[in-house]
């Protein structure tokens, strides 16, 4: 369970400051009594926090300065996406101070000692100037997709930020990023040795940070190396994995891949999973607050046994239900198992009857101030997209155009070149757009809109694509892969497989379950029966009186295909290649 003191509200903590709930009642006390407002965001799993709770909040002089000059509050930045996605860069814990009237004088990034905290707030309490100013990058309106000398650039960063030493991308803290390794994946695909030869070397890396007893994912190691884990099990580390080494294990056929992938699903089941099949948020690095449990990770079962294990987050959010869902989703298709499908449906079943929406959006939790966040309805959206994938139900496609029309209403841009919004906000800071959510959006629309052909997802089109391609949102810091694969998917067709058959038909599964695990990440597959038009209707099928198989690829489709091998020869890149007018799509 959570402390009390990370709960959202957040209590007052009894060796430090009166926290605050965060609201208007907030500023409007700053103001009365001419007072500065001090934030800080933080996680429940959070080593750092625990640290920053025992130490610079517990000081007895920091504490005398608050009480002279401030209002504070604490939030969960797992509770409040829209605080956590506005300050996410600034890392856990970060410390915020405004004024009375909501103007930032100060950001604050991480672990800060008693003694420079103490000198900070008498700065600032003193003058209550800005330390640092905060500009905002302009934002031109960009096209369908990067423009060549943008895409060059952003190709040139990549290379840039690959760690020729020490391996994967990036110099400083050291993890598997989801969409760098699908990036790596897509170019080992198209027959780039250099990028399959990294990925291979990541994916190798990326397992010192596995629990050797329970399979679950360490937050991240520290230093440049893969030897100083942070032991903190978050949803998103452990859904990046789960789909980074299935993929991996259906591109290069290494068993040990597939493994990898079974061990963070069991982790979920063993761990996460909540008795009514929804999953819980995380697990903290910490079995007591503020101190490392290395060594009891470095036991193995029989020693952790009768030990009490760190503090499981037993919050239930839609955003890390949905990460969960997509991730067993993608399991069951490269592995072909029933568990992790029986998973994802079972969750996805959970969210529809206790997170959505009356407009088919998604809350967080129970108690959502400030929202609903864009952040969840990414995460369910994608997901119903997944289950629909991979069962071919029309009720999760439908659930997912529900979401993208919930988008519409609650979070679209004022005016074109802007980014949809992050939040329906509190009242009290105006909600931002986030640039990793908006290309998330724009990836969600683009595969909405070819499964579905769905009007709002054409319109998200319309606006997302000009805020993700204006060069001074793509040309922003860190690692471009996202921002890359929605630029190939914004301007190329995904790979398009139609089985036709019965679902009762042993053949037509078996076509069916060789299209989920051999098409690439940017795909369409269908399953309809004889005579059936599919769901956008946009490709005529010649009548077949047995399973068969078309692979569409830019309006033309295969030659009818019976036989799983040979469908598996051609996605896998065989020498057939999908030209013959059999079968046309419109």
């Amino acid at each position: 369970m959570l402390s009390p003191l990370w709960l959202a509200g957040c209590q007052a903590s009894p060796a430090g400051p009166h926290w605050q709930p965060w609201g208007p009642e907030l500023f409007a006390r700053a103001t009365d009594e001419r007072r500065l407002v001090l934030l800080e965001v933080g996680t429940g799993w959070c080593h750092w926090c625990h640290v920053m709770e025992e130490t610079t909040w517990a000081d007895p002089e920091v504490g005398a300065e608050i009480e002279r000059h401030f209002v504070v509050s604490k939030v969960d930045a797992d509770a409040r996406l829209d605080l956590a996605t506005r300050y996410q860069d600034w890392g856990w814990p970060a410390t915020i101070v405004f004024d009375a009237a909501g103007r930032e004088l100060w950001k604050q990034r991480g672990y800060l000692a008693p003694g420079p905290m103490l000198q900070t707030l008498q700065r600032l309490a003193a003058d209550p100037t800005p330390l640092a100013a905060v500009v905002a990058a302009p934002s031109e309106a960009g096209g369908r997709g990067l423009t060549e000398a943008t895409r060059a650039e952003l190709l040139d960063r990549l290379e840039a930020l690959h760690d020729e030493e020490h391996g994967g991308f990036g110099r400083v803290h050291k993890y598997l990023d989801a969409d760098g390794a699908e990036w790596l994946l897509s170019a080992a695909r198209r027959g780039d040795r250099l990028a399959a030869e990294r990925l291979r070397e990541w994916l190798v890396l990326e397992r010192r940070l596995h629990d050797p007893v329970d399979g679950g994912v360490y937050q991240y190691s520290h230093g440049g190396v893969w030897e100083h884990p942070h032991y903190e099990r978050i949803m998103s580390r452990q859904v990046a994995d789960l789909r980074s080494y299935a993929l991996a294990a259906a591109a290069f056929g290494d068993d040990a891949d597939l493994q990898t992938a079974r061990g963070v699903a069991g982790y979920l089941r063993s761990v996460l999973l909540a008795p009514d099949g929804a999953f819980w948020a995380s697990q903290d690095a910490d079995r007591v607050a503020g101190t490392h449990a290395a060594d009891w990770f470095a036991l193995d079962a029989a020693g952790r046994a009768g030990l009490p294990a760190p503090r499981i987050d037993t919050s239930v959010y839609a955003r890390e239900n949905g990460w969960a869902i997509g991730g067993l989703c993608t399991l069951h298709a490269v592995s072909g198992e029933r568990q992790p499908l029986a998973l994802a449906v079972a969750a996805g079943e959970r969210m529809l009857a206790t997170r959505r929406l009356p407009d088919g959006g998604f809350a967080h939790g129970d108690r959502d101030v400030g929202g609903p966040f864009l952040a969840d309805q990414l995460a369910m959206g994608m997901a119903l997209l997944q289950l629909f994938e991979c069962t071919q139900e029309p009720r999760w496609l439908r659930a997912a155009t529900e979401v993208a029309n919930a988008i519409e209403r609650h979070f679209s841009p004022t005016r074109r070149g802007d980014g949809y919004k992050t939040a329906v906000g509190d009242g009290v800071l105006a909600p931002v757009a986030d640039r990793t959510e908006n290309i998330a959006l724009l990836r969600f629309a683009l595969r909405l809109h070819h499964v579905s052909g769905a009007a709002v997802a054409q319109r998200i089109l319309d606006h997302s694509r000009a805020q993700v391609f204006a060069e001074a949102v793509a040309r922003q810091p860190g690692l471009p892969a996202d921002v890359l694969l929605a630029d190939v998917e914004s301007r190329t067709d995904p790979e398009h497989v139609v089985v036709v058959g019965r679902r009762d038909d042993p053949a037509a599964a078996e076509l069916f379950a060789v299209a989920l695990r051999e098409s690439g990440c940017w795909r369409r597959l269908e399953w309809v029966a004889p005579g059936e038009p599919g769901v956008r209707g946009d490709v005529h099928l010649p009548s077949v009186e047995q399973a068969t198989a078309f692979a569409c690829s830019q309006g033309v489709c295969s030659a009818p295909i019976e036989a799983a091998d040979e469908l598996r020869s051609l996605l896998r890149g065989g020498a057939r290649s999908p030209t013959s007018a059999t079968a046309t799509a419109r």
